[in-house]
């Protein structure tokens, strides 16, 4: 039976990932102390989305989560500190900021914090939190017409791989003199062990306690993988790997590595790394 063997919250994005223990399963992805996966967002002079595609030195920006504060460290910089709880509506200052093709509402966090992004990025930018008021979805051409949120993630709340998906990517990669990659390469939200190569690909639904999970869209990969988490250094990119037997006509011939996943039933359950994983496949969907 699998496994949940990792659990990570992303709470900036394309910042570096916390490693949980458990986690709250939401509606718009996984939640730990009322921190929700990419609930903050940097963003440049304009209001658009700043990834690691072209900052890869985000990735050394490491959240810790403290009492009432996101504790913010990068290389070089004194510690920021984020406060948890939301502006009074009198202070509050809104702007509107592009991820991808949606603008959304957002609360401009300060200039405090804009100004320690500028310096650990070297680039004027500011740093957003997404606002109660606002609304993204993923896409309903997916979710079969659910209205699934997404705060700032690229377009899905979860995303699921599987260490066996990993594995058979490392052999490839050490069979032509190539270093084997970690897991965080590829920022998954849940990872799920004691599954074969690529399983995730055939799965219906899983099941973790009375929560139910729907894997709706082969995942796309894009350079980040090629970006060592630990240093923010680009690297040999494993796509002409995955290129060679992941390419998927699903997603316009992308290269799929994992699965984009929405949350069915069980809002409000807290799951735990250790924990047994029911997976019901269904192969009719390759």
């Amino acid at each position: 039976m699998p496994i949940l063997t990792e659990l990570n919250l992303y709470p900036i994005k394309s910042c570096a990932g916390i490693s949980l223990r458990e986690a709250t399963l939401t509606p718009a992805g996984l939640m730990s102390e009322h921190i929700y996966d990419r609930e903050w967002m940097v963003v440049d002079e304009n209001g658009d989305a700043l990834t690691q595609r072209e900052y890869p030195k985000m990735a050394l920006i490491v959240p810790r989560i403290r009492i009432d504060t996101l504790e913010l460290r990068a290389p070089g910089m004194l510690r920021l500190e984020i406060p948890l709880g939301l502006p009074d509506p009198d202070d509050e200052k809104r702007i509107r900021v592009q991820v991808w093709d949606d603008q959304v509402e957002a609360y401009d966090c300060d200039d405090t914090s804009a100004r320690w992004f500028s310096n650990a990025l070297g680039v004027t930018c500011r740093l957003v939190r997404f606002h109660p008021d606002a609304k993204r979805s993923a896409s309903k051409q997916w979710t079969d017409g659910l209205d699934v949120p997404a705060l700032f993630s690229d377009g899905f709340p979860m995303l699921i791989i599987g260490t066996g998906s990993l594995a058979d990517l490392n052999e490839k990669l050490v069979a032509q003199g190539r270093s084997a990659l970690p897991m965080n390469r590829f920022r998954p939200s849940m990872v799920f062990g004691d599954i074969a190569p690529f399983e995730e690909d055939f799965a219906k639904q899983y099941k973790l306690g009375e929560a139910s999970l729907k894997p709706v869209k082969p995942c796309p990969r894009c350079p980040i993988p090629s970006i060592d988490q630990a240093t923010g250094e680009i690297g040999p990119d494993p796509l002409d790997i995955l290129r060679t037997y992941r390419v998927d006509p699903k997603i316009d011939d992308g290269i799929a590595f994992g699965m984009n996943t929405i949350l069915l039933t069980g809002a409000g359950q807290v799951v735990r790394v250790g924990q047994n994983v029911d997976m019901e496949l269904d192969f009719s969907a390759a």
